[in-house]
């Protein structure tokens, strides 16, 4: 088989393609032969050396593939071999054959190509614990999205839309055409104008019922100020701390300095009628059941037609530098994959 390693910190350059023994599925393993592996912004902070759930390198990245499976363990179902599939890795992801434990792969919505199953995983299960099982998003609800051109902000819009709720996003402008066409009802340029003010604005002084921030930095407390009474603020990420392709020791610092760690106190919280809460789907490995619940609403939905994901751009192994390249540019609009 074929991997993306990384096998130290540094830009993009840095990572290497391996060859390596095709692996063997242990007992209650499913072995996929990958067609499309997805890249998110966890590995571009694994790359730079500043995520912290990242193994010791060198290290396969990848949380998320699909593909075939080809062979089964001893203990999971024959009737497994030949089904198109995507799945969860736990790292690893950026291979052309990986090994997952059976609950963590699922049936490809028959509607969606191999791209676009690849796409599915992270993003949108983020996205529904985002907005469903924490942000509780309720029908006529105004949601503020972060980043709505990426994978887990068009995710976000596309299970708003599902649930009767309205989208205010933050993107560059030369992404506001694509956005409104996808249902986004208000837009906002991050780079030229202040998000709070134009929250605000839009809902004429009252703010919104959800704000979805990876941003983070000066943004929380922003995203904060920007709710409504009864409002909630979910936080997932802190791309604020990966300004630039090597890893930037004042970025990661002034991005810590400008979080509001004060403001998000009992309090406060009380005091404002507000909440706060935070997202990590890389550490649900022990709830994997409840993880596969959503997983299973998700499909659901999918196979109605409410959710599909867009594709941004898809790089072959060879150029996976490029893709790294692709995000930290903020090019993409949608997902971007890796294809062996």
């Amino acid at each position: 088989m074929r991997q993306i390693w990384i096998p130290r910190a540094g830009p993009p350059e840095v990572l290497e393609l391996r060859e390596a023994p095709d692996p063997l599925p242990a007992p209650g393993d499913v072995r996929i032969r990958v067609e499309a592996a997805g890249v998110n912004f966890a590995d571009i902070m694994g790359r730079l050396g500043t995520y912290p759930d990242l193994p010791e390198m060198p290290v396969v990245p990848g949380y998320e593939v699909a593909g075939r499976i080809d062979a089964v363990g001893s203990e999971v179902e024959t009737d497994w071999i030949g089904r198109d599939v995507a799945a969860m890795t736990r790292f690893g992801g950026y291979s052309d054959v990986v090994c997952v434990p059976e609950i963590q792969a699922f049936a490809r919505p028959e509607n969606f190509s191999a791209e676009e199953a690849a796409a599915f995983p992270v993003n949108y299960v983020t996205a529904y614990q985002l907005m469903v099982v924490m942000g509780g998003v309720k029908e006529g609800e105004t949601v503020l999205v972060h980043s709505a051109g990426g994978g887990v902000g068009i995710a976000a819009i596309q299970i708003a839309a599902r649930l009767g709720a309205h989208v205010i996003g933050t993107a560059s402008a030369s992404k506001h055409d694509f956005l409104k066409s996808i249902g986004v009802r208000a837009l906002i340029d991050y780079t030229s104008e202040d998000f709070e003010a134009r929250v605000k604005e839009i809902t004429g002084g009252r703010g919104v019922e959800l704000a979805l921030d990876a941003v983070g930095g000066k943004s929380f407390a922003k995203s904060y100020r920007a709710l409504a009474p009864t409002g909630r603020l979910g936080v997932f990420g802190m791309s604020a701390s990966a300004t630039g392709k090597v890893r930037s020791l004042p970025s990661l610092i002034k991005a810590l300095v400008q979080t509001p760690w004060l403001t998000f106190n009992p309090m406060g919280l009380m005091d404002k009628n507000k909440g706060v809460f935070g997202v990590n789907v890389g550490h649900l490995w022990e709830e994997v059941d409840r993880v596969r619940t959503w997983t299973e609403v998700l499909v659901r939905w999918a196979r109605e037609g409410a959710l599909r994901p867009v594709v941004a751009e898809r790089f072959p192994f060879d150029r996976a530098a490029e893709a790294h390249h692709f995000i930290q540019d903020r090019r993409n609009v949608g997902k971007v994959l890796l294809v062996p």
